[in-house]
Formats: structure tokens, C-alpha cells, sequence
């Protein structure tokens, strides 16, 4: 644990662009969340607008709020949102300046890069706190090639893969690892997004801030090196992007240079287009021919999951049944029933067939 900390959403902390937020406040082992900055949500638990569960994180109108109501400082300050293009929005960066002024670091996984600002970077420097971009990009000189070693490591991994992006896949991953732990399964997770990073479980990497080059060496050593350290009976690799996205298409280095021999899909119903986006006028593919896809890269669906957003769950219940009739498939809705019945799945299959091998 780095320490306490709060969140920054900008008015959106409802909305999908604060997915890290979200991430955040639903569970991370790297940060004590003592509140959330969001001018349209204060006085609200920050849990039960995510999901409706109560989490005691207070949402406070501004930073001002939180220094006078709080009764706990916090020693970091994190950006909770992803907008689209990675640019820090204008009317965050007086708060960020403010928050330094107070003594927080600030944790920010942007593309645009806070610590490339000089007067924030000045400031961060007067204040003596750390600027960390968790999206810049390591040197050359500490990235790796694929070496082939992947091959030596019995452990199972199992990919969560998505048919889209912003499917859900870190938190289903999140959700099957400690499921598998409280299962009694020595389980680990592989990260690969930078608010993985900021939840701080297991080792990883930031898949889109490394040189295409490194990607399949930086996931294989992701991958050997929390091995060598846990000796896991399973490892849960978080997908990014989706096989067929032709904005972001991702995946195949996970099921090739990863060795990922299962995948658990997961699925969104009531999407239609690629990015959730009309206009681009490219549709997502059936799920069938997705899986058929993977078997071809020669992986194994096991289970699919179901993002029940945009739908009731009477619907996500008719979606639910009509794939497991369609696919001869578990289907799964995390959120609403947890991952339990993969992992039974996962305990009697994967790990029993790595056992007799």
C-alpha cells in the first residue's frame, strides 16, 4: 500500500470515461481511496453510484471540501479518467495544481504526459512530490525480446479476452483471481493497463505505451518473472482492445507469444458497432465466429462473460440463456453472480490437465 489517496473524475465519475476511477474505488491493493472529487456526484457514496454497492468512499464537491470535511489527508492524488484521446481536460489542472500545492503526488495514466507540463512540473519540484505518469514509456534499455522461455512455465494461463474495448476485462481478471485465491488456488494476475497498474495486484506492463517490438517480451516476462517469484497454479491475464477492433486490434499476443491455451470472452449484448461507435460502420462480429478464431490461434474459450450494460437484467438473463443454448457454453454475468462457477471450471479441467501432464 503506497497510501491514501483520492480521485479525481471531473464531473464524470457516472459516466464510462472514468473507468479508472471505477476500478479504483471497486478495489486496489496499492491505494487506501479516502474520497472522490466530483462536482456532479458530491455527497453520494462514490461505491453506490458505480454499481450501487456502499463502499464508504465520500464524494466531495472540490478539493477545498475534502481538506476542510475529510478526516484523513491523502498522500496521492490519482486522475480517474480515460477520455477519449488521453488529453488532460483543462479544468483538471487547476485542482492537479492545487493538490500538489497540498502535498500529493499525482498519479495520472493519460497519454498526455503531466510531468511534460513545466509549470506543473515546476510546481511538483517547489512542493517536493512526484509527477508519475504511469503511461510513459520505459527505456529501451530495460524492455525485453520474446525469448521462447515462456514455454518452460507448467503454470496455466488463462486470458480474459473481449469481443470489444471497454468490455470489463481487468475487472472480470480482478474478480477470477481472487475468486481462485479464495477457492484455494495459488492464483496471479497479469496486468496489462495502467489502472491495473494504480490497483496495484500482481505484475505486468502498459500494453499501449510499449514499442511494438516489446510488446510479446515485456508480456512473456511479465509472465516468468511473477512465476519465479509466486510459483502460481493459474495465472489471469487481462486483455486489452479486442481481436477484430480495427481501431485497437488486440490479442493475438496474448494467444501466440503468451501461450494462453484458455480465454474467458467477454461479451457485451447490447453493443452493435466496434467502440460503441455508429458512426465508424463497423459491427462486431458474432460471438461464434470470435471463438471460432481463438480455437484457430490454438486457444480455448472456457467460459464467456456477459457486460449486462444498456440492458435489464431480465434481458441479460434472456442473453444469458439463448449463448449457453447457442455456444454449449458457461455463461456468466460477474457482476451480478461473481465468477464462481469458472472457477470450479477451472479447478477440474485446466488445472487437473496441467497436473497429468
Amino acid at each position: 500500500m503506497d497510501g491514501n489517496a483520492i480521485i479525481l473524475t471531473n464531473g464524470l465519475l457516472n459516466q464510462f470515461p472514468a473507468k479508472t476511477a471505477h476500478g479504483l474505488i471497486r478495489g486496489t491493493e496499492r491505494f487506501q481511496i479516502v474520497g472522490v472529487i466530483d462536482q456532479n456526484s458530491a455527497g453520494q457514496d462514490a461505491g453506490e453510484v458505480v454499481d450501487g454497492k456502499k463502499r464508504n468512499i465520500p464524494v466531495y464537491a472540490d478539493l477545498s471540501q475534502f481538506l476542510q470535511k475529510s478526516p484523513q489527508k491523502a498522500d496521492y492524488c490519482l486522475v480517474g479518467i480515460a477520455p477519449k484521446g488521453g488529453k488532460l481536460p483543462a479544468s483538471m489542472k487547476q485542482t492537479i495544481a492545487e493538490a500538489i500545492k497540498e502535498g500529493m503526488n499525482i498519479v495520472s495514466g493519460l497519454h498526455e504526459y503531466l510531468s511534460d507540463m513545466p509549470d506543473l512540473a515546476a510546481l511538483a519540484q517547489e512542493h517536493g512530490v512526484q509527477l508519475i505518469d504511469v503511461r510513459k514509456p520505459k527505456p529501451k534499455s530495460e524492455l525485453h525480446f520474446w525469448t521462447g522461455k515462456i514455454k518452460d512455465v507448467p503454470a496455466p494461463r488463462v486470458a480474459v479476452l473481449g469481443t470489444d474495448v471497454r468490455m470489463g476485462k481487468r475487472t472480470t481478471t480482478r474478480l477470477l483471481t481472487q475468486a481462485a485465491e479464495a477457492a484455494g488456488l495459488k492464483a496471479q494476475m497479469i496486468f496489462t493497463g495502467q489502472t491495473g497498474w494504480m490497483q496495484g495486484r500482481g505484475k505486468g506492463f502498459i500494453l499501449d505505451s510499449t514499442y511494438n517490438d516489446f510488446v510479446s517480451g515485456e508480456l512473456e516476462h511479465a509472465i516468468l518473472t511473477s512465476y519465479a517469484e509466486h510459483k502460481p497454479d493459474v495465472f489471469f491475464v487481462e486483455g486489452q482492445a479486442a481481436l477484430r477492433n480495427p481501431s485497437g486490434p488486440c490479442g493475438s499476443e496474448y494467444l501466440v507469444s503468451g501461450q494462453m491455451k484458455y480465454v474467458v470472452l467477454q461479451h457485451a449484448p447490447a453493443r452493435i458497432y466496434f467502440d460503441d461507435n455508429e458512426e465508424l460502420g463497423f459491427k462486431i462480429p458474432p460471438i461464434s465466429t470470435e471463438i471460432e478464431l481463438i480455437r484457430l490461434y490454438g486457444s480455448k474459450v472456457i467460459a464467456v462473460t456477459l457486460n449486462t450494460a444498456g440492458l435489464s437484467l431480465e434481458e441479460a438473463r434472456t442473453y444469458q440463456k439463448q449463448y449457453q443454448e447457442e455456444l454449449n457454453l458457461p455463461v456468466v454475468l460477474p457482476l451480478e453472480d461473481g465468477v464462481d462457477q469458472i472457477i470450479d471450471l477451472i479447478k477440474q479441467e485446466v488445472v487437473k490437465e496441467t497436473e497429468a501432464v
